[in-house]
C-alpha cells in the first residue's frame, strides 16, 4: 500500500524538500518518519516548507553551474600517472582513485573521491577515459595516461 509523503529534506532517489512523493507505507513508517526526512501530507506543511524549498532549487542552480565549470576545466586537463613496471611488461599493483585525485590536486582541482566512477583500479599501461558524476545532471570525462616511470 503506497502513501503519500511531504518531504522535508532531500532523499536521494526521491527528491529534494518539499516534494510530495507515492512511498510504501512501511518505508514511509520505519525510515522516512522517524529519521526526520518526511511528514505527512498536510497544508500547513506544505507552506512551511515551500520557502526552504525554493531556497534548495536555487542553491541546485548554483551547484549544477558550479559544476559545468568544473567539467569545462577537466575537459582540458590530462592525468599522467607514473608507475612501476616489472620486465614482463606488467605493473606492480595498481592505480586506483587516490592515485588520480592525488594527480589532480597537484594540477589544482580538488575533486570528491565519491565523484570518480572507476569500477576497477587500472592494471596496464595506456590511456584511459575515467568518467566523472560532478552532479545529477553534469559528468564528465578525464583523461587518464598511465606511463613507465623511467
Amino acid at each position: 500500500m503506497a502513501v503519500e509523503v511531504l518531504l522535508m529534506d532531500q532523499v536521494e532517489g526521491l527528491g529534494i524538500e518539499g516534494d510530495i512523493v507515492k512511498v510504501a507505507e512501511g518505508y514511509a513508517r520505519n525510515f522516512l518518519f522517524p529519521k526526520g526526512f518526511a511528514t505527512e501530507v498536510t497544508e500547513g506543511k506544505k507552506r512551511q516548507i515551500e520557502k526552504k524549498r525554493l531556497e534548495r532549487l536555487t542553491q541546485l542552480e548554483k551547484e549544477k553551474g558550479a559544476a559545468e565549470v568544473l567539467a569545462k576545466k577537466i575537459e582540458g586537463v590530462e592525468c599522467t600517472i607514473t608507475v612501476k613496471v616489472g620486465d614482463n611488461g606488467k605493473l606492480f599493483g595498481s592505480v586506483g582513485i587516490p592515485q588520480i585525485l592525488e594527480k589532480l590536486s597537484e594540477q589544482g582541482l580538488e575533486l570528491d573521491k565519491a565523484k570518480v566512477n572507476l569500477a576497477t583500479p587500472l592494471h596496464e599501461l595506456g590511456v584511459f577515459d575515467v568518467a566523472l558524476k560532478l552532479h545529477s545532471e553534469v559528468t564528465g570525462t578525464l583523461k587518464v595516461w598511465i606511463v613507465e616511470e623511467k
